[in-house]
């Protein structure tokens, strides 16, 4: 008898697992440049911490990917949350801006043991619930839904937590959760066979082999990492666009997100049902013609009530998106090599981020602003057109 997937006890230690790491990492992103700017007073010193949170991810990434492909992944993420632990209490010692060194150092730690989590964690997914459709369409959807809420919740509260205790409950909440979660991920190795079955050959370049073997991953890649480029700069204009055309305040770039989250919440509710009814191909298709046709309606929006609606619509197929691209992977790559293959998904989005950061407010110097929200929606249509060609392609085949 198949046991529901929310149900699961060892997909429960995996989300659990997940879910309390991801929080303290959430309450992080708040805290730390915070915390950077309180002790310097300096702008560069405060953008130098979010660069070095960021920089893991893209340099660091890829290789964690080959490191899973070869060990215990339960073994690897509960090793990895001791370290984010032991890497957060460093800044414990962090007592003025000449120790600020020590605070990037441990930052840079975090975040390194932290690029084990997301692949790890897509790896074991389809271990723990199963390979089929409707299967993991649920496991995902509830680790969408989960990752939404701390999203929405969790930055609010790091600043609530500074304001009140101050950065040292912020990081004890921090070094407790990595704890509780290396031991949710050491119970769920009791439960899960998750050591590789056949050795994995290869490193890096057969990750990059097999992806460019595949046209199906071939293709996804380029589409998925075309629209995360487009969504970053859309990201990196918004406060552009609230403030000098929509004339609304900078803090209004809140409602814009709560709107956003909002529809991510709404997505992960129908990505299970979508995906079980219609198929991976046939979702993600739909979801990126969607996401670049809600992309237009935010950039033209007449004021901030429609840019929070839109952002909601934006929310709502950009949540099917990442569902569908996950389950992809999921179904596609084989198991000795879904660990390096899904980090370099990671990678790439992390790419992608600081390519599209960076690009976008060049181009609205050089564009204007309008037109650049407008050249940057068109982007992201452009893999929604592609990906539907490559999916009446694969039909057909």
């Amino acid at each position: 008898m198949r046991v529901p997937v929310p149900r699961h006890p060892a997909f429960r230690l995996l989300l659990g697992g997940s879910a309390v790491a991801a929080l303290g990492n959430w309450l992080l992103i708040v805290a730390i440049p915070v915390h950077v700017f309180h002790l310097t007073g300096s702008a560069t010193a405060t953008g130098l911490a979010i660069a070095v949170e960021a920089l893991p991810g893209l340099v660091v990434g890829p290789w964690a990917g080959v490191l899973l492909d070869r060990v215990s992944l339960t073994r690897a993420l509960s090793l990895a949350q001791l370290a984010c632990a032991a890497a957060v209490a460093l800044i414990f010692l962090v007592d003025d801006a000449g120790d600020v060194w020590l605070l990037y150092l441990a930052v840079l730690a975090e975040n390194t043991a932290a690029t084990v989590q997301r692949p790890a964690v897509r790896a074991l997914t389809p271990a723990v619930v199963g390979t089929g459709q409707r299967e993991l369409a649920a496991a995902n959807a509830l680790e969408l839904t989960v990752g939404s809420v701390l999203r929405l919740g969790a930055p609010p509260l790091g600043a609530l937590l500074l304001a009140g205790p101050g950065i040292g409950a912020v990081l004890a909440i921090d070094v407790a959760g990595y704890l509780a979660s290396a031991a949710l991920f050491a119970l769920l190795g009791r439960k899960v066979a998750t050591a590789p079955t056949v050795p994995a050959r290869g490193g890096l370049r057969a990750g990059l082999a097999a992806v460019a073997a595949d046209r199906t991953l071939r293709g996804t890649l380029a589409a998925n990492t075309l629209f995360l480029t487009a969504n970053a700069g859309l990201t990196a204009l918004l406060v552009p666009l609230l403030v000098t055309r929509l004339q609304a305040p900078g803090h209004a770039l809140g409602y814009v997100v709560s709107g956003l989250g909002a529809g991510f919440l709404l997505g992960a509710a129908l990505a299970g049902p979508a995906l079980a009814r219609f198929g991976t191909l046939q979702v993600l298709a739909a979801a990126r013609i969607g996401t670049g046709a809600a992309f237009f309606a935010l950039a033209n929006a007449p004021g901030l009530p429609a840019a929070v609606l839109a952002a909601c619509l934006v929310g709502v197929p950009g949540s099917l998106l990442l569902t569908a691209v996950q389950i992809h992977l999921q179904h596609t790559v084989p198991a000795g090599m879904l660990g390096r293959v899904t980090a370099l998904f990671l990678a790439a989005d992390a790419l992608a981020a600081v390519v599209g950061g960076l690009a976008a407010p060049a181009l609205a110097a050089s564009l204007g602003l309008v037109t650049a929200l407008n050249a940057l929606a068109a982007l992201a249509l452009l893999p929604a057109l592609v990906g539907s060609a490559r999916a009446s392609a694969w039909r057909a085949s």
